[in-house]
This record gives C-alpha cells, sequence and structure tokens, in this order.
C-alpha cells in the first residue's frame, strides 16, 4: 500500500478573484425619492445617476461619488437596516457633521478610529468614517457598533 501526500501552501493559489465591492443596496418605502435625494445628494455630496432603463420603473435611486456608490431600491415591505450598515468614508468628519447639522452619533468602541452613525431619511443606519484617521483593518476591537 502506498500513501501519498501533498503539501499545499498559501502559496499554491491564485490570487483571490474577489477585488473590492461595486455598490451597496439599502432598501426604502416607495416614494422616497425625494427625500433619498434631498440626504444623499444634497446632504452627503453623493451625486444621483440615472438608473437602467430595465430598472427604472422598480423606483429608488442610485447615488455616486467616485467609487462610492450607493443604490436604493424600494422594498414594498419596507423595514430600516438597523444593525447592517455600509460604512462611509468622509474627509475631515467633524467638520463635515458641523456644516451639515447631521443629527450625528460619535462613537468609541474602536480605538483611533473617528466614526459614528447617522440614519437616513428612512431610518437606515449609515456608518461614517474619518479617511484621514481611519484605523488599519484588524487592528481595532470590536464593541458595539459592529
Amino acid at each position: 500500500m502506498y500513501t501519498t501526500l501533498i503539501q499545499v501552501s498559501a502559496t499554491d493559489h491564485p490570487e483571490p478573484a474577489l477585488c473590492g465591492i461595486d455598490h451597496v443596496q439599502l432598501a426604502m418605502p416607495s416614494e422616497g425619492e425625494a427625500a433619498a435625494r434631498a440626504f444623499y445628494a444634497d446632504v452627503l455630496g453623493l451625486v444621483e445617476v440615472a438608473k437602467p432603463a430595465a430598472l427604472a420603473g422598480r423606483g429608488g435611486c442610485w447615488f455616486e461619488r467616485g467609487a462610492t456608490r450607493v443604490h436604493l431600491g424600494v422594498e414594498e415591505d419596507f423595514r430600516p437596516a438597523r444593525k447592517a450598515h455600509p460604512a462611509l468614508l468622509v474627509n475631515g468628519l467633524p467638520a463635515f457633521v458641523a456644516a451639515t447639522g447631521l443629527a450625528f452619533t460619535w462613537a468609541t468602541d474602536v480605538p483611533g478610529m473617528v466614526h459614528g452613525y447617522v440614519d437616513d431619511p428612512f431610518g437606515n443606519r449609515i456608518e461614517l468614517v474619518d479617511a484621514s484617521g481611519a484605523t488599519p483593518r484588524g487592528t481595532g476591537t470590536s464593541g458595539n457598533g459592529a
């Protein structure tokens, strides 16, 4: 009887095909497009982009700025996301919060990270993280915000 041993290491595997996030999808109630525009475009500074014709009839709206893309889709039995949330990077978060007058809750659960939470007009939780003070991945501790 023969036994064959094969040694496998991390270098024997190709790089993962996953390379980033294209967009984040959040739900919103029907007829909420004006409120979405007022928050995501007017307050957060994202730019509304046209939805593809095949999707436009479903309602909702899409926003982006650079690589940041947020899609809002109508959900008939809408319930806001209170735990699951996107975390958006903001340059100069403290000044941004002061200038916009957001009802913002600062968080101190991750040492070295300047961040906090705001609700969109529909009650979806949105985390805003100061881009200059973001903690490198794997160095923070998990608190009640994650």
